[in-house]
């Protein structure tokens, strides 16, 4: 599947106007994330764009490397470590690292997109919708007035591909205003979820969806985020 590349290079658009006008003490604020400011939230977006782009110039070599060296303790540290930038500074740092992933992710032709990468142990494109997803649900969490509402329908759509093994066997969402539906699994139908497609997705990435959809036997629990596998540097 060719990746969203273009959606990327303007949900980076949307994010750098949202950012234009802040200061410092806004900054500092709590974000929509427990324990995060939007200092944090700002420093994970520009060291996310770092790493992709550190992955995407190693595959387009045929290398495999790990995302961090240090694992998950390496990127925590470095976002506490960035989170205390000025809002100039994030502007700049975050302008800086976007520009570079968008130049590798460039150079890129039709057969490098299915180079292998660690991160999920997929492929570059999967790195290419990880931004894309990235990028718009963290402009909820930033509080500045992106809303679920302003996500792309087909950036949704795709949430709610990447996010359906949150839900239990059986699970059958219905976007009414889209005419889509999704099913979990190939067993007995079991809850039914209807509401529009952004709500859906909004509900599914644990943000407030504007509109809460509906389930006649009530919502289902969310089970975890997908997680991580184990990263595998022996792939060819």
């Amino acid at each position: 599947m060719q990746p969203p590349v273009a959606a990327v290079v303007e949900a980076h658009a949307t994010l750098e106007r949202l950012l234009a006008g802040l200061n410092d003490q806004q900054v500092a604020e709590a974000s929509a994330l427990p324990g995060w400011s939007r200092g944090h939230v700002l420093a994970h977006l520009t060291d996310n764009a770092r790493m992709f782009a550190r992955l995407a110039e190693h595959a387009l070599s045929g290398d495999l490397v790990a995302g961090y060296d240090g694992g998950v303790d390496e990127r925590n540290a470095i976002i506490e470590a960035t989170a205390g930038r000025s809002a100039a500074e994030h502007r700049a740092e975050l302008a800086t690292h976007t520009a570079a992933l968008e130049a590798v992710w460039a150079r890129a032709d039709d057969m490098d997109w299915n180079r292998p990468v660690t991160f999920r142990n997929a492929d570059l494109a999967a790195t290419v919708f990880a931004r894309w997803r990235e990028t718009w649900i963290h402009m909820v969490d930033l509080e500045l007035g992106v809303r679920p509402d302003d996500w792309p329908e087909d950036l949704a759509a795709h949430a709610i591909d990447f996010l359906l093994d949150r839900l239990p066997a059986g699970t059958c969402l219905r976007a009414e205003d889209v005419r889509r539906q999704w099913s979990v699994g190939d067993g007995q139908p079991g809850t039914v979820v209807t509401g529009r497609v952004r709500d859906l997705a909004a509900w599914l990435a644990g943000r407030t969806p504007a509109s809460s959809p509906v389930a006649a036997e009530g919502l289902p629990a969310l089970g975890p985020w997908p997680p991580h596998p184990p990263q595998r540097l022996d792939r060819v």
